[in-house]
Parts: C-alpha cells; structure tokens; sequence
C-alpha cells in the first residue's frame, strides 16, 4: 500500500527513533539540512544510554585534537583501525567512519554554541601497540555544562547511575587525576581545584554536569534552537512499508494508543541494543555473558532491531557485547570496573585461584579473554595497602567498605591470603600461590605471565608514583575479594547497514527509508574497541550520516 492509501496520525520529513548521542546527532544534522525532524523517545526520560556513559567520543582528526596538536594521517587511522577491527566489517563502513567523523564535529562545533569539547589527556588508544595506535589517544569529552540552561528539560534528562554530592562535577580528565589523591601532589592540586570548583557552582547556584548527561545536555541546546521537538514516552512498535519494501513510517504507541508517523525522507533507528531483553541474550551471547549485569539503559530491549528484522533486515555481530567487568550491588544496581584493574597491589583470580589475563587490559579484551576460557566466576583480590591508597568501586580512601556490601558477599575480607581462598571458594594452595607469583612479578617490575603493565593503556589508571604504575606487591592485611560479573555498556550486534547507514537485506540489497546507527547497528568496530569512545563515536558519526542522505547528499 502506498503512503497516499494509507492513514497517518502525524506527518515530518525525517523520524529519529531514540535520542541517544547518535539520534540526536542525526536529528540536529537533518534539521540543518532543512529536514522536518522529529524524535521519539521510549522511555519518560532522554539520553539512553549516552547519559549513563562517560560521554567519550573516539574520532580521528577531530577539531578538539586538532587544536591541541594531535592530528593524524588518514593512513596511521585506517593502518589501526584495520589492525583493531581487521576484515570483520565492510571497508567501505570503515572509510566513511574515518572521513565523515571530523566534518560530523566540525558541524557540531560551527553549527551550536552550546557544542564545545576537550581532549582527554593521555587517554591512550585501548591498542596502542599496534600499528598507528596513540599513546597520548584520540579521545575527546564534552565540557561541563550547566544544565539550568535546560529549564523544564532538566529533569527530564536520564539521571546519572550514580549521585554526586552537591556541586561537584568531575570531566574524566579529572577523574583519572582524583583517582591518585593519596599518592601524588598533582592528585592533590586536582582535588583542591575540583572542590574549589564545586564551591563556586553552589554559591553561583550553577547545576554542573559532565561525562554523558554533558554530551545529552549540549545536544539537547542545539537541537532546541534549531527547533527540533523530542516526544518522550512513545515507544516503536512496527516499522510500516509499502508494496516494495519501503519504510513510510513508523507505527508508534502515544497517549495510550497505537499513534502512525509518515517520514517522507526516512527513519532513523537509534534505539541501542538488547541489553535488558532477555531473552535475546539468551539467544545470542555467548554462556557466561547472558546473565544481565548491564550497566546501559534498563529500556533498551532490542526494539529496533526487531522492527528491522521483522521486515527483512539483516544483523550481524548478535553474539558480541562491549563488555565491561562489573560487580552488583546489593540494591541490584550494576557498577563497572574501570580503573581498579590498574590498581598496583590487585590480581583478578577465577574459581581455580589463578590469574587467566591482563587485568588492566582493555576491557572488552578482558571479557573476551574471560568468556573463552570460562573463568568464572572471578574475583578482584587487593590487599590493606590498596585499600588505603586507591578509590575501589567508588570507595575512596579511608571510607569503609559499605556493610550490606559485606553482608551481601559482594566483598569478602580476611587476616590471610589462605583464610581468604577459604572466604570465596577456590583452592587454597592456589591462590596462596598466584600472590607469590605476582608479588614476585611487582619485585622485578615485570609480569611474565600477562605482560601487565606493557601497553600505555594499562597504564593510564595506574600509580605514576611508582616505578611501574600497574605492578606492586599484595603483602599488606587485611585481604580483600570483590566478585566480578561479566558486564556490558551495550551489546554490540544490531541491523547490517551500508556506509550511508541505509540498512541492508540479508542478499545485501538496500532497505529504502530506513537507517540505523548505534548499538541498534551492528559495531563498525567489529568484535573490538579502539579507544574510549568508540562506541559513541561511530554512533554519532552514523547518525550524521543518515541524515545527510536522507536530505539528498550522495
């Protein structure tokens, strides 16, 4: 049937569905294109999974490192992304990533004011070994924004997964300073400058934000003055065709009724991946990766790529996820281990006793080392000496170990390494063993076994105090258990889709009006990641390109 025989309860030129950093990019790019735009989000909030992230955008060339002396050849960043990502997705993909994600910046920065982002210092590239990594990363972040210029919309932004104290807000450029207070005076200098900080956003009654909900605010400025409206609580139910396989529009659900939107120049999906569908992770992940300890939106459950699906969509990548090490807390909330597998005097052990990788490797590296060689379940062992010097599970230095996280058995303490083994399960001689093998390793300021310590990545968390910042000896009681679960930020599978974000039948043929970019998409990084923000860079970059060939650019 075409769009003329059929019915529509509301009518724009270009539908966005999600308002994640990769549909809002999309919408803000369709508008300037002169595209009527709307976007439709799920849940009663904004942001996805964007505004529970740390709001890292990792793009080559973009503005913010060209301004601090950081640019690259086009050959160094595709000779890594190829040693990164291999022949696991389209070139073509690749090459588009590579090309359109500096203009898909530029635009941003020229287009809004409210659009301003900073290199993150000497974030590295998660494989800087390989060839045309970056020690020194290609990383940017958003700057802190305060989110009264939000007015209404402030509170309509997806809160953080985790409360600050008032007034306090902290860039990961900050954070990775804040996390050696203890340990060096440039830490300390940070921490006086972040308090100070929160002082003045208090008396100045400022509502400073950072990270993802930054990213989502800045966002939301630009595509407020460009007029672009953003209808919360109108979940996707069916993607509607016509007698070719066109997508017209959607059907969505709006007030309590089913609710048709016509897109003349097409759909947009950008509604994340299946994280909270269980029933697809049984599906598709891997054993050992299906239990839900998912630190991204509780509302992505795979509503775009069923709706693809549905009408003929290819996927790809269904058995991957961007994997993070995680623990749960005992009110059920999911928390990621990021830099406490850098920390010094820590190993990460499985139900043997025995280290089985790099701790402080990348983590979807970590994960996928985990997953094939079924250590699990895995506990992260540190000793008194750790626990007085570095921030663990967002612990700080000083601060008990909450009880119900005790009395939950999330964390485990003993007098001794053997007393500890008995506390978690695994054999006693064993782990026994593996400290002394480590603390052997922390002497000699080499680990034999996994090489931690090697990559500039491992050590960007680490203790620049010492000789080498991720090695030190676990020798100082009490002993300490953290259980690790096999988490994720999103998982990674989603619609196959060409280099214009047109979203492809399984004989490869183009599905017309239809796009799709983020975790909805399957990963233009494969079963990898190249640094951080590499999940909503290309998301960002895919939604501008969407746009841009919906309004007619070839």
């Amino acid at each position: 049937m075409s769009a003329r025989e059929q019915y529509w309860d509301h009518e724009v030129g270009f539908l966005v569905v999600g308002s994640g950093a990769g549909g809002l990019t999309g919408a803000l790019s369709a508008a300037d294109r002169g595209l009527d735009t709307l976007v439709i989000e799920k849940a009663s909030v904004y942001g996805g999974s964007t505004a529970l992230s740390g709001g890292g955008i990792w793009v080559p060339n973009s503005p913010a490192l060209l301004r601090a002396g950081l640019g690259d050849s086009r050959a160094e960043v595709r000779a890594y992304l190829d040693a990164v990502v291999g022949d696991r997705v389209p070139s073509r993909n690749i090459d588009r990533y590579i090309d359109a994600g500096p203009r898909m910046l530029e635009f941003l920065e020229s287009t809004s004011p409210h659009m301003r982002f900073q290199w993150c210092p000497g974030y590295s590239d998660y494989h800087p070994e390989k060839p045309g990594g970056r020690p020194r990363g290609r990383s940017i972040e958003p700057l802190p924004v305060d989110l009264k210029q939000l007015g209404a919309d402030e509170h309509l932004l997806r809160p953080a997964a985790l409360a600050t104290p008032p007034g306090l807000f902290i860039t990961s450029k900050d954070f990775v300073q804040l996390n050696m207070v203890t340990r060096t005076w440039k830490a300390k200098r940070a921490a006086l400058r972040t308090g100070l900080r929160a002082v003045k956003a208090i008396v100045l009654r400022r509502h400073m934000d950072t990270l993802g909900r930054a990213l989502i605010a800045r966002l939301r400025l630009a595509l407020r003055d460009a007029g672009v409206p953003l209808w919360l609580d109108t979940p996707l139910r069916s993607l509607v065709t016509d007698e070719s396989g066109a997508v017209l529009g959607v059907v969505a659900e709006r007030d309590g009724r089913e609710f048709r939107i016509r897109a003349r120049s097409g759909v947009l999906l950008a509604t994340g991946g299946f994280e909270y569908n269980q029933a697809m992770r049984k599906r598709y992940l891997p054993e050992g990766g299906r239990d839900n300890f998912s630190a991204a939106s509780t509302d992505n459950t795979g509503d775009g790529i069923v709706a693809g699906e549905q009408i003929g969509a290819a996927v790809d990548l269904m058995d991957d996820a961007w994997w993070m090490p995680s623990f749960q807390r005992p009110d059920g909330g999911n928390q990621v281990l990021v830099s406490e597998r850098s920390i010094p005097c820590s190993l990460i052990v499985d139900q043997h006793g025995t280290r089985f990788t790099n701790e402080a490797s990348p983590y979807v590296t970590f994960v996928h080392a985990q997953l094939v060689g079924g250590h699990e379940p895995a506990w992260l062992i540190f000793d008194g000496k750790a626990k007085r010097r570095y921030p663990i599970g967002g612990i700080v230095p000083g601060q008990k170990f909450p009880a119900a996280w005790l009395e939950d058995g999330l964390i485990r303490t003993a007098a001794t390494p053997a007393e500890l083994a008995a506390e978690i399960g695994v054999p006693v001689a064993a782990l026994t063993a593996t400290i002394q093998r480590f603390n052997g390793f922390a002497r000699a300021g080499y680990d034999a076994d996994f090489g931690r310590g090697l990559s500039a990545y491992d050590n960007y968390y680490g203790d620049p105090s010492l000789p080498r910042p991720t090695l030190d000896t676990l020798d100082k009681g009490p002993y300490y258990a953290l259980r690790v679960r096999i988490g994720d930020l999103g998982t990674k599978g989603g619609l196959v889709y060409n280099d214009n974000a047109q979203v492809l039948r399984d004989g490869g043929t183009v599905i017309d009006g239809l796009y799709a970019t983020g975790n909805t998409s399957a990963a233009v990084m494969g079963n990898d990641y190249a640094g951080a923000g590499a999940t909503i860079g290309p998301a960002m970059v895919f939604g501008y390109v969407a746009a841009r060939h919906a309004a007619g650019e070839r």
